[in-house]
């Protein structure tokens, strides 16, 4: 099994922006992905691995675990006209209030201190929850609208590239699978 790498300097901590969630704005046979959570100056994702542990009548310690579920909370995001990630979920959240397609939304996170340069580690799920969960701001602010990600569908690891104009890529498989196997 190949080991998947981090293409930073050794001894050197990795930039928070390295880690980048993107939003298909496209369509699923087209994808435009667009950065969600532009201007949010904190966010992490929580990982619930449903752990449970157990001790026998014996005394011995048992632990058990599931595959994760991942969420990700955008806290405040402002609305802005050239965001297109904003735009997306304001109209399906606030004009249409559609929570199918809220619920089937396709993301796709990019690491990009993982593997090589123009071919890093991406993880893509192609029916995630994206929630706006209000709408509003004080007075003399912005209008913010947080937004709560619970990623889901089938996960697809491959490989994303991102071009100079911004342009994400993603290869499914690839290098990145290669390395998982």
């Amino acid at each position: 099994m190949a080991n998947s790498t981090f293409n930073t300097p050794e001894n050197q901590t990795i930039a928070r922006e390295q880690l980048i969630l993107y939003l298909n704005t496209g369509t699923a046979a087209s994808p435009a992905w667009s950065p969600l959570g532009k201007r949010v100056e904190d966010s992490s994702m929580d990982m619930d691995w449903g752990d449970e542990t157990k001790q026998d009548i014996l005394g011995n310690v048992h632990s058990t675990m599931k595959k994760p579920v991942i969420t990700q909370s955008f806290d405040p995001c402002n609305l802005d006209s050239g965001d297109s990630a904003i735009v997306k979920v304001w109209e399906l959240a606030v004009r249409d209030q559609d929570p199918q397609a809220l619920c089937t939304m396709d993301l796709l996170l990019v690491h990009l201190y993982a593997g090589a340069t123009g071919a890093v580690f991406a993880e893509r799920y192609p029916s995630s929850m994206v929630k706006a969960t209000g709408l509003g701001g004080e007075g003399g602010g912005n209008i913010e609208m947080p937004i709560d990600v619970t990623f889901g569908g089938e996960r697809e690891t491959g490989t994303a590239s991102v071009a100079a104009d911004g342009k994400v890529t993603f290869t499914k498989g690839g290098a990145a699978a290669a390395a998982k196997a």
